[in-house]
């Protein structure tokens, strides 16, 4: 198998100090940032919020399910990825959410135009092991979504934060029900 590691969403705004701030957020960034490095991986890809006016998504009274305060606006020093990830160490980066909510990876497109799942197809990918934030919203619609691309998939815990933790039992039996393995 060629297995690609997707990061998901790891900027500033989701991490301490961001204006949709996840605790452990930064120390995820840190954590995936020494992976990368140590070369586990041929293939590595990011995928990013990238809002412009993504309509409803956005609320001064966000009901923290369907909507949220301002986050990731292009643009913005919350959009970009929270150090020490810097877009070079990724093959490729994939935005998401210019006009509508999107959670999933699988939702945007590179710069190019080009979906994940092509991109990966094109690399000869066909397992994936996915980490960053957060674990119960854009990890977990990644997660899912590669499962039903074909994709083998894992999910690397240890590399996720969550915006609530009491969420987790749920996405975990989602996982299981998906043939979605954690690590």
């Amino acid at each position: 198998m060629r297995k690609a590691l997707i990061v998901v969403d790891v900027q500033n705004d989701f991490c301490e100090g961001g204006s949709l701030a996840v605790a452990g957020g930064a120390q995820v960034a840190a954590d995936v940032a020494a992976l990368i490095e140590s070369g586990a991986y041929g293939v590595v890809v990011a995928t990013r919020d990238h809002h412009i006016d993504p309509g409803t998504h956005f609320s001064d009274n966000p009901d923290f399910v369907d909507s949220w305060p301002r986050h990731c606006v292009v643009g913005t020093e919350g959009e970009e990825f929270h150090p020490p990830l810097a877009a070079p160490m990724f093959d490729e980066i994939f935005f998401k959410g210019e006009y509508a909510a999107a959670y999933s990876g699988f939702e945007g497109a590179s710069a190019s135009g080009a979906p994940l799942t092509n991109w990966l197809r094109t690399w000869g990918i066909d397992a994936v092991d996915v980490c960053g934030i957060a674990t119960d919203y854009c990890v977990r619609a990644t997660a899912l979504d590669a499962a039903s691309e074909g994709f083998a998939v894992t999910v690397l815990e240890g590399l996720t934060a969550a915006v609530s933790n009491d969420n987790l039992p749920k996405v975990r039996a989602e996982f299981d029900a998906a043939g979605i393995a954690t690590g």
